[in-house]
């Protein structure tokens, strides 16, 4: 058996160096495929060990799943686009957590249900207390999982069974807090109240049914802006969950992998609440963004000046410095490549261009890097906020595509402001700013934004890709 723990170290520390490669855009690539490497040691690894040293098996059916499961895989990496990727890892959270919570209730029936020897046995007295307490845990977090990232996916692809808007209604804290301990409480009587088969059917059918509900009231409550608090927080469950699945199967490669992904998770969560300025309480209870607009700050703007291809196109070619700060809107509109084409083109004139990045901008952590790099944008180019902020008042022009909140001067100055002290782009400071979106409304904190009217910026009212590619035929016309 010694070469089996051994192999799995093996993966455990290939999947670390992974990790550790997938905090640099250059190195990522090589990342993934070092994950990919360790994850086909640890399968083949635990095949091997199965075949070898437990009970007889169906072995074809084990082929089947991987041969089915390799052929999905392939086919959603082939027709993905980059613009999906955070349905695609809402996605791939939920089947983390679902996977775990299939493996927490088959190895509970294997145990219990099926084993004349375990009959009349309370589920601890056969686990351990520690083994039960882990798939307790495993059920009640892959389950939360699952669902939570099915509705994620839901708000992210607009599906019209989710809205995009927060589901509030009264008494919902004290309904997640009734499931919640609810679900500890038919743990119990599961794992430690039990003897009968049929009482553990049911308390453990209960129990599971309760936690797919609260995933669902948790995840549904949360606004479509907030999802890249949400996706990094799946992201941290589907670890914790499967650490839990490694405890109960007796799986360090499982343990190790599992407590890796769930602290990543926390610690990238974290990130994200500090980057909007508010907890996790707040982002996961507080309905932020919740509010129909007609409650928002809807006072007219008095002094907009509108724009245009051309207008913009003859200031650019004046300029020696230009920092594009990507949004939301720019992965709707799929300006990535018109945005790579125009920086090309300012470049080659001379002109220095970066790319402003703001921690919570779109959907997912990274939203904006990745699109940029599909793109092709060399990754020297893109500037984390706290990198940038000093050079937008040396900085000629600011092309702001599709973001809207991040740069919203208010979270400086102005104590009332639902996004006062939200750390923000300084785009305001750059000596000209302009604005393309489609209209004047609000981003997801519902309020007006008092930089569209500043005396720097200007109003490009456009879709975001139009008018980066009307931008790119007019300076090739200069």
């Amino acid at each position: 058996m010694t070469w089996i723990h051994l192999s799995y170290m093996l993966a455990s520390v290939i999947f670390i160096l992974g990790i550790k490669r997938l905090s640099s855009v250059k190195t990522a690539r090589q990342g993934n495929i070092m994950a990919s490497v360790a994850m086909l040691i640890a399968i083949a690894t635990t095949l091997i060990e199965l075949r070898l040293f437990q009970t007889p098996f169906d072995f074809g059916l084990i082929i089947i799943g991987i041969i089915v499961g390799t052929a999905i895989g392939a086919w959603m990496a082939l027709k993905v686009e980059m613009t999906e990727m955070p349905q695609m890892v809402a996605m791939f959270n939920g089947l983390g957590g679902g996977a775990s919570l299939l493996v927490a209730l088959s190895y509970f029936w294997e145990k219990l249900l099926e084993s004349p020897a375990n009959a009349n046995l309370a589920p601890y007295q056969v686990l351990g207390t520690d083994g039960a307490i882990s798939m307790l845990l495993s059920i009640l977090i892959g389950g939360v999982t699952l669902t939570g990232s099915v509705i994620a996916y839901g708000k992210l692809q607009g599906v019209k069974w989710v809205p995009d808007k927060p589901v509030l209604f009264p008494g919902r804290h004290a309904l997640n807090a009734a499931l919640f301990f609810g679900s500890f409480g038919l743990g119990y009587l599961t794992f430690f109240g039990s003897t009968s088969s049929a009482s553990m059917i049911i308390f453990l059918l209960l129990m599971s049914i309760v936690c797919l509900i609260l995933g669902v009231l948790l995840v549904v409550s949360i606004g479509g802006a907030d999802m890249p608090v949400v996706i990094s927080l799946l992201n941290s469950y589907s670890g914790l969950a499967a650490a839990m699945t490694g405890f109960i199967i007796s799986n360090n490669v499982l343990i190790i992998s599992g407590s890796l992904v769930g602290a990543s998770g926390i610690i990238l969560t974290n990130i994200m609440c500090k980057a909007m300025n508010r907890s996790l309480t707040n982002v996961l209870f507080g309905g932020f963004g919740g509010e129909d607009s007609g409650s928002a700050d809807n006072r007219e703007y008095s002094s907009i000046k509108s724009t245009g291809a051309e207008e913009v196109a003859m200031v650019l070619d004046a300029c020696t410095s230009v920092i594009v700060v990507p949004g939301y809107g720019m992965a709707v509109a799929q300006a990535q490549h018109a945005v790579r084409e125009l920086g090309d083109l300012l470049q080659k004139r001379g002109c220095s261009v970066k790319y402003a990045i703001h921690p919570v901008a779109g959907r997912m952590p990274g939203h904006m890097n990745v699109l940029l790099a599909e793109a092709s944008i060399p990754y020297e180019q893109l500037v984390e906020m706290d990198d940038i902020n000093s050079e937008f008042k040396n900085t000629d022009m600011a092309i702001i595509l599709g973001a809207n909140d991040v740069v919203n001067p208010d979270a400086l100055d102005k104590k009332d402001s639902p996004i006062y002290g939200m750390p923000i782009l300084h785009v305001h400071e750059a000596k000209s700013v302009v604005v393309i979106k489609r209209s004047l409304s609000p981003g997801f904190a519902k309020i007006r934004n008092p930089l569209f009217e500043a005396p720097n910026a200007m109003m490009f009212f456009s879709d975001g890709r139009k008018a980066i590619e009307d931008l790119v035929r007019e300076v090739k016309d200069l």
